[in-house]
């Protein structure tokens, strides 16, 4: 049993699950019935920082443009460009072991591709979810629903995994921004060109 979680809302992962180390973060959401005339293509990502909140290098950065860290410690398992269909439309494969030391925390995001030009944004997105799944047994054991809270923002910081005191845990987060990924780019010290 997944235990749910509301915005802002901190759990444990490794302690109260001895052994985890492989862990499939899997994003999923629905469109609202409207027609903009374009496809809406959110995109999932996974921000690496350290210490002073940004990423080291654009390395940290895993994205439908970058879709594994050196390490193999994160991995984009692909872009779904409709989010048609059932359960996850996106999801970022952890293996919380071959984290490197200097990495603090990994960002889950979500952002509407082209946002600006297709006039879209996440209140136009309805069942936004982030849930956390061990691999080795499949099972769910974190979920967080974002609710209809957003309107004119264009990217979502979803989630977070953090270390604390040698171990694990995970974050609730649910803050929007506007500018879509160059804004969390810019967040999170990464240049866009």
């Amino acid at each position: 049993m997944p235990i749910n979680l509301s915005k802002g809302q901190k759990v444990d992962l490794t302690k109260g699950n001895p052994g985890l180390k492989n862990v499939m973060v899997g994003l999923g959401w629905d469109v609202n019935a409207f027609d903009s005339g374009a496809d809406f293509d959110l995109d999932a990502a996974a921000f690496m920082v350290d210490s002073n909140g940004k990423c080291p290098t654009e390395k940290e950065f895993v994205f439908y443009g970058n879709l594994e860290h050196p390490s193999g410690a994160i991995k984009h398992m692909g872009d779904n460009r409709t989010g048609d269909g059932e359960g996850d439309d996106e999801q970022i494969e952890v293996n919380l072991a071959d984290i490197p030391a200097n990495i603090e925390k990994i960002a889950f995001t979500a952002t509407i591709y082209d946002a600006e030009t297709r006039r879209q944004n996440f209140g136009q997105v309805s069942n936004a979810y982030i849930r956390l799944v061990n691999v080795e047994t499949n099972e769910e054991i974190i979920r967080y629903d974002l609710g209809e809270d957003f309107s004119i923002e264009t990217a979502v910081v979803v989630g977070e995994i953090y270390r604390h005191n040698g171990e694990w845990k995970f974050n609730a987060i649910g803050s929007g921004f506007q500018g879509g990924l160059a804004a969390l780019c810019g967040h999170y010290g990464i240049e866009v060109a």
